[in-house]
């Protein structure tokens, strides 16, 4: 788009090239620098949350059936998902009741909540 719009600015005001090129670059640069800033903030969040789960032994693979089935994925989904059985999710969602001490799947959603380790 910026390209697009330098090539329109340089037409209609007779500027030189080198200009809109300086103009493109110091553009994209802030860009790029915006948004390393907010994916550096997210991988912070991500961090705290590994903290959380590595103390209570929650595996990456489980951690990751966490989240899924916070976003409402059912089993059958979260399986397609990750190329696991359906079985393989529900023993990884067994060991996430034990871990974190509930009985049913909206109990562990709770207690994840509860303790920081989804959002």
């Amino acid at each position: 788009m910026l390209f697009q719009l330098s090539s329109v600015w340089s037409f209609s005001y007779k500027q030189s090239s080198e200009w809109v090129i300086i103009l493109v670059a110091i553009v994209s640069l802030a860009m790029g620098i915006f948004f390393a800033r907010n994916h550096k903030s997210e991988q912070t969040g991500i961090n705290n949350n590994l903290t959380n789960f590595k103390n209570l032994d929650i595996t990456e693979r489980e951690y990751e059936v966490l989240c899924m089935i916070n976003q409402g994925l059912s089993n059958k989904e979260v399986a397609e998902k990750l190329f696991i059985s359906q079985n393989t999710v529900k023993t990884h969602l067994s060991n996430l009741y034990v871990k974190l001490d509930a009985k049913r799947r909206t109990q562990a959603l709770k207690n994840a909540k509860d303790l920081n380790i989804i959002a």
